[in-house]
């Protein structure tokens, strides 16, 4: 940042703090781009936001109505409000960053309710470069005993009708696995009635033109359910998100219960000029708490076979899900230099101590160690539900690496709270683990490392069944479902087609895209651990195959170049000297020219894998070429439907 824009900053941050006794109080980033300004207007609690001096939310209410007290929020004073600052330095283990040193300023605002039982309630805050957040926390007090949440009041009034990327789920028992749908926050209301309302998964991606781009997100969820988005005006007129706590399976009336003092999630609006810094930004994981695993060194990023996607094929081509097919995709992962290797569903039945007869897990674990491969085993969550304290110690004294645990479905307060008891269980018995149909990530991986994946994606398996999974959808996903990380969408589908000659297959399965697009997807997605999902004959003798088999899953830095959710993308990774860049674009061809600027100093060789020319209707058809470039260079970016460019920029000694 130039010195006068940190002068300016900071004479804004005085300047709102030294009003603190004034009907309002304004928190300001430390570039002075953002600012969220709180007040408590005819005794109510809200706030609005402005980015770059124009406003993003209107004034907009806070509250939490708790059962049997009603609204904390309403007819209330601010008693304090105190300014603070820092820096979030911390390391990730895996992700899209190594070492983050992320400044924010802060404040914290002191509420009291006007009369007798004056019940306290405070706002913390923060203002980042990109984003502001603040969460409620309910301290001990004497007319409070027990948090027992009903419902949540936070409002995101739009300053004006915004288009949104938004993930419409059915209801509050899902995987995530949808389209995020492009529509005017208003269309959200639906015109239906309260019953009718859109229930939208966080995060949300909002284009203002004129003001810029912004996301909405939650992160920190500990003892908390998470939460979704509606629109509640059920108007045409109404551009206005308020929240909706996912309810408790057992308690019908109360969504979250606690001791005090108790504090919600983070609410996060992030805000930029371009959508895809949502993308780079490591505040999701800066607003969790410090790592809690002291001994780290066992976390690993990496690739994985795995046997599902492809039918569990053997070296035949034949389906035969037993031990020795298992072998061979331990086979395929050594002579590959990959890390793992997943043993999907099958293996065992509600006991899940026990391996039924088909798939010996201690033995192909065994098999693996000589091979210098690791083994991650599916796993069905009741049974993990029910089963962890006994299962875990048996896996770890089995050598198993990681644990893929699916159908969790569930992100009440009981759901949210399974994440984290896995992730503790597993970390004490030096376990990994992936999650599949559960809901969004919210920035647990800085807490718990060994979380290395979630899926709650609209991923590749979709082509086994149907058309969903898309180059149109890929895109969107970069922009949306990436903004928290860790997306385990599987890649790495060989069997290239058009959409012409596309057919759903479960054990054979077609995908949609050019080969390049799909070499692509392993810089552009955000995994730690990283699916190679084809069967894996189809892959040799393909000089294509080199770019998967050398692509890291950890990275020290993160670019998004270019691009919006209806067009293509651009991302640029580095691990230590070297960079990797993806490409995708969706069913619209895309060319562009493309600075290097990334680049460090120096010169690098860059191999690129683009689109044949005839790659648009012979999607398997790609090209390899080399060259030398520097940070002062730029490459003519050709992209045909569906297209893509993957690129390896080796650092010369």
């Amino acid at each position: 940042m130039h010195i006068y824009n940190k002068l300016v900053a900071s004479l804004l941050c005085a300047i709102a703090f030294a009003g603190a006794d004034a009907a309002t109080h304004q928190l300001v980033s430390p570039n002075g781009d953002i600012a969220i300004t709180f007040s408590d207007d005819s005794l109510q609690i809200g706030y609005e936001v402005a980015y770059k001096g124009k406003q993003f939310i209107e004034r907009s209410k806070l509250g939490l109505d708790l059962q049997g007290a009603g609204t904390l929020g309403a007819n209330v004073t601010v008693t304090s409000a105190t300014p603070s600052n820092g820096v979030d330095r911390y390391t990730l283990v895996t992700g899209r960053s190594g070492d983050v040193a992320t400044p924010y300023n802060s404040l914290q605002i002191e509420l009291e309710e006007n009369g007798p039982s004056a019940r306290k309630l405070i706002i913390e805050a923060r203002a980042y470069d990109d984003a502001v957040a603040f969460r409620y926390v309910v301290p001990k007090q004497t007319h409070i005993t027990d948090y027992d949440l009903v419902k949540e009041n936070t409002e995101f009034c739009l300053a004006k009708d915004a288009t949104a990327y938004a993930l419409v789920l059915p209801n509050f028992k899902s995987g995530y696995e949808s389209e995020y749908h492009k529509m005017p926050v208003s269309a959200l209301a639906n015109q239906g009635g309260v019953a009718s309302h859109y229930l939208v998964g966080m995060p949300i991606l909002l284009d203002m033109p004129g003001v810029g781009w912004g996301a909405i997100i939650e992160t920190d969820l500990e003892g908390n359910a998470a939460t979704y988005l509606t629109n509640p005006t059920g108007s045409w007129l109404g551009h206005k998100l308020t929240t909706i706590v996912s309810p408790s399976r057992s308690a019908a009336e109360v969504a979250v219960a606690s001791t005090l003092p108790h504090h919600s999630p983070w609410r996060v609006i992030m805000l930029a000029d371009t959508p895809g810094h949502f993308g780079e930004t490591d505040v999701v994981t800066s607003l969790n708490p410090e790592c809690r695993i002291a001994d780290t060194s066992w976390i690993q990023a990496g690739l994985s076979s795995w046997d599902w996607w492809n039918g569990s094929r053997n070296k035949a081509g034949e389906t035969a899900y037993t031990t020795e097919t298992m072998k061979y995709y331990v086979d395929f992962a050594a002579e590959n230099g990959f890390e793992y290797m997943t043993i999907d569903a099958g293996w065992c039945g509600e006991d899940i101590t026990k391996c039924r007869d088909n798939v010996n897990v201690p033995e192909v674990v065994e098999y693996a160690k000589s091979k210098g491969v690791k083994v991650f085993i599916w796993l069905y969550s009741r049974f993990v539900w029910n089963q962890m304290d006994k299962a875990f110690p048996l896996y770890e004294k089995w050598g198993v690496a990681g644990l893929k645990i699916d159908f969790i479905e569930r992100n009440d307060q009981a759901g949210i709270d399974f994440y984290y008891r896995v992730a503790e269980k597993a970390a004490q018995h030096h376990l990994m683990v992936d999650y599949h149909g559960c809901t969004n990530p919210w920035g647990l991986q800085r807490t718990y490392p060994n979380v290395v994946g979630y899926e709650a994606i609209l991923g590749m398996e979709q082509s086994k069944a149907g058309g969903r999974d898309n180059p149109d959808n890929r895109v969107t996903l970069a922009f949306t479902r990436m903004i928290p990380g860790l997306m385990d969408y599987t890649p790495g589908g060989f069997s290239n087609v058009t959409p012409e000659e596309f057919v759903a297959n479960m054990d054979r399965p077609m995908v949609m895209g050019s080969r390049a697009h799909h070499l692509a997807m392993y810089a552009v997605y955000d995994s730690p651990f990283q699916m190679v999902s084809d069967w894996p004959e189809v892959y040799k003798s393909d000089r294509s195959f080199d770019f998967i088999k050398n692509v890291p899953a950890r990275w020290d830095e993160t670019r998004v170049l270019n691009g919006t959710p209806d067009s293509y993308i651009t991302v640029a990774r580095r691990n230590g000297d070297d960079w990797w860049l993806g490409a995708i674009t969706g069913w619209a061809p895309a060319s562009f020219e493309l600075p290097l600027s990334f680049l460090g100093e120096g010169k690098y060789r860059a191999t690129i894998y683009s689109d044949a020319k005839d790659a648009g209707d012979n999607p398997k058809h790609y090209e390899v070429k080399e060259m030398n470039v520097t940070s002062r260079s730029s490459i003519n970016v050709e992209m045909v439907r569906g297209g893509g460019i993957a690129i390896k920029f080796t650092r010369l000694k």
